[in-house]
């Protein structure tokens, strides 16, 4: 009897998931009839994650054995989604999009993008809104992540980049202030580079919950800041207030490498520390001892960092609460110094790079504004049009998704690689206008809730199915390599987008579907921007080396650029090389709380969750792991309205309803409930989200809504939880 051996082949690749894209391999059965059915996860020794996996990334292996996977187009009749060929399923959306055009003008479509797609999809997908379409209107989900990081950042030091320098680098510091995040929960590997810190009692955690995050901080002695939701910004103002009452400014530094602190000054300096402690919760104790621990690290030369995260970011006050950060940072002299600095810790698996190269309503690829003349003729010289083609700023994010069906707004909509009906805010209204469509366009090889309302589902290939680069949060470029083989059926993007500009009229040779030959034009496209691609190969990738943007290419016979990763350290990125301070005031959430909504609620992750669960809930282990949907509330707040734990809740917000498992906590502030934002149907957290938008970034205010919580009375036992 022959006994058949396994041939196993290993892949080097990076996690499906966050931003701090882990390394892994992906070992499988070359011999197996299904490949993917014998794929198994193995950590890989990389700088980020040191071999570590979260348990997402454990599990990621599960996705591509989904038994529900999406192989066949769907389109919809009589109200049912049923199988159609490939051409049929073009023919139709290609047709819709024109019968749209031609009845509404060019912004009739609108294209919805994703922070997980590859840099090739990013790039090819704003290509095509804009030169097959020609539409303005494209924006993508980044927009609610790291928007309000971006346009502070760009204000302060005239680039933005997520990390402006390796995570790496967090490991030697003895000092780290992390406001607004649960990189605990929501990277597990990003704590191994806290250690040093907190083990010196010089983690520092801002949040309203006492997360594990912050547990880790008070195991070794640290602070934790438990703030009001939405008092971000004074908390930082206050902090700046006492920085400079205690004489813990770097005058050196100020002098010698920034300007406006005058005026950044005159705002803080009406944060007296009591009044800080007023509107904050927090104690003035707390905030002192926080200058004091980031203060003498940075003297002592032993590192200090501040970082920022969607907690503190996702208000209509984002981008004003990051500038106030970013002036504590500069004034205790810590950007653009080797060992110490500030930076935005990145959500999204591509959420750098995702907006680099073209997604973002406003941006051409490189980082570039599309109302830069300049840039629209590079671009324009790229794609072979003329300049005057190219389309002018859209909507952002959300005032799109508002938009859709209303008398001049778009009427046919294609969205990748997001979730809307889950993820986006005042989520039930946007379903609203998902279903006043005249054709919605779903690529995902998964039926998430958005795709299941689609009149059209295009089946993708999924990550370790495919070719293309990432860029991590501390914007190294890596490579994402096709570790199984693609079962029959689905196509990439890639594919997608080259079929249906032909339909659309557009040369053959205009969208290519290789995506080394994608990346080879993205090269082209950055070359000058800010985010620089240009010196960044494959070639160059595949041989192992780190290159983190700007990398910009070099003349023939001169050495490559070996990358940049730590921006500032010579000067800033502005005309002047200097630093910005820039003056802000608070102004609170956009929302009140009020005898009829009495408490704020603020949303977030959980271990085993990502996003809005579409691929997550997929996975048995996790689905097991997290349990269903719940709201986190002080006991004496869920006593007040006759609820207990194990109790199902309704949380009321002014725009709509969600039921929930209450989880009591006495470490909870008694004014504020949490809520996870992974689960659909009734359990939709952001059913209860205030969409008021950033003047600036137009991020909408996810973290915080004036809420309520209520009894249920009849049986809930078929809520929908995951």
């Amino acid at each position: 009897m022959t006994i058949a051996v396994p041939s196993l082949v290993s892949t080097p690749t990076h996690c499906p998931y966050c931003g701090l894209q882990c390394a892994m391999n992906i070992a499988r059965d070359s011999s197996a009839t299904d490949q993917a059915l014998t794929a198994t996860v193995t950590g890989r020794s990389f700088p980020t994650n040191r071999g570590g996996l979260c348990q997402k990334g454990w599990t990621s292996a599960e996705l591509l054995r989904n038994p529900n996977r999406l192989t066949a187009p769907l389109v919809r009749r009589d109200g049912e989604l049923r199988p159609a060929s490939w051409d049929t399923a073009l023919d139709i959306v290609a047709d819709g999009f024109a019968a749209a055009q031609a009845k509404g003008g060019r912004d009739a479509v609108a294209i919805f993008g994703g922070g997980g797609l590859t840099n090739e999809k990013a790039y090819q997908l704003g290509k095509f809104a804009r030169v097959a379409l020609r539409t303005s209107n494209i924006d993508y989900n980044g927009r609610f992540c790291m928007s309000s990081a971006a346009a502070a950042g760009g204000k302060a030091f005239g680039l933005d980049r997520g990390l402006p320098f390796p995570v790496a680098d967090l490991g030697a510091a003895r000092a780290i202030l992390i406001l607004g995040g649960n990189v605990a929960e929501t990277m597990p590997p990003f704590v191994g580079h806290l250690a040093t810190a907190a083990d010196a009692g010089g983690l520092i955690v801002a949040d309203p919950r006492r997360t594990a995050t912050v547990e880790r901080a008070l195991a070794g002695g640290g602070v934790h800041l438990q703030l009001s939701p939405g008092t971000d910004l004074p908390l930082a103002l206050g902090l700046l207030h006492l920085a400079v009452l205690d004489g813990r400014i770097d005058h050196n530094f100020v002098g010698a490498r920034t300007e406006g602190f005058d005026d950044a000054w005159l705002a803080a300096a009406q944060w007296w520390p009591e009044r800080t402690e007023r509107v904050t919760g927090v104690p003035v104790s707390a905030l002192r001892r926080t200058v004091e621990i980031l203060w003498r690290a940075q003297q002592s030369d032993a590192g200090a960092y501040i970082l920022t995260a969607r907690g503190a970011e996702q208000h209509a006050t984002g981008t004003d609460t990051v500038s106030a950060v970013i002036n504590l940072a500069l004034a205790l002299g810590l950007p653009g110094r080797r060992g110490s600095g500030y930076g935005a810790i990145t959500g999204q698996g591509n959420g750098q790079g995702g907006r680099e190269h073209g997604q973002k309503a406003d941006q051409l690829p490189g980082y570039r504004k599309i109302t830069d003349p300049a840039a629209r003729v590079h671009i324009a010289q790229v794609w072979g049009i003329d300049p005057a083609e190219l389309p002018g700023p859209g909507k952002s994010a959300y005032e799109l998704l508002e938009s859709l069906g209303t008398p001049g707004g778009p009427s046919a909509l294609m969205v990748h690689g997001a979730n809307l009906a889950v993820s986006a805010p005042h989520a039930g209204h946007v379903v609203d206008r998902l279903s006043a469509l005249d054709l919605l366009v779903v690529n995902d090889f998964l039926l998430s809730e958005t795709a299941a309302m689609a009149d059209v589902v295009l089946p993708v290939l999924q990550w370790a199915e495919e070719e293309g680069t990432m860029t991590s949060l501390e914007g190294r470029v890596l490579r994402r390599k096709a570790a199984v083989p693609a079962p029959e059926g689905p196509r990439s993007e890639l594919e997608v987008l080259a079929g249906l500009a032909r339909r659309l009229g557009q040369p053959a040779g205009r969208f290519g579907t290789d995506p080394e030959a994608v990346f080879e034009e993205l090269r082209l496209a950055s070359a000058g921007g800010v985010a620089d691609y240009s010196g960044i190969s494959y070639a160059r990738l595949d041989e192992g080396a780190a290159l983190h943007w700007p990398c910009p290419a070099t003349p023939a016979g001169e050495p490559e650029h070996p990358g940049t990763p730590r921006l500032f350290l010579d000067r800033f990125e502005t005309p002047n090389g200097r630093a910005r301070f820039v003056a802000v005031e608070h102004r609170g959430p956009s929302e009140g709380t009020d005898a009829e909504f009495p408490l704020v609620a603020t949303t977030g992750r959980v271990l085993a969750h990502y996003q809005s669960g579409a691929q997550t809930r997929r996975i048995d282990e996790l689905v097991r792991a997290a349990g269903g949907m719940f709201v986190q509330v002080h006991p004496d707040t869920a006593h007040r309205v006759g609820l207990v734990e194990g109790q199902q809740a309704a949380v009321v917000s002014r725009r709509g309803r969600t039921e929930a498992t209450v989880r009591c906590d006495d470490s909870m502030r008694l004014d504020t409930v949490f809520l996870p934002f992974h689960f659909g149907g009734s359990g939709r957290a952001n059913l209860l989200t205030n969409p008021a938008l950033d003047p600036t970034s137009r991020m909408p205010e996810f973290k915080a809504c004036a809420v309520r919580l209520e009894t249920i009375r009849q049986s809930t036992s078929d809520t929908e939880v995951a």
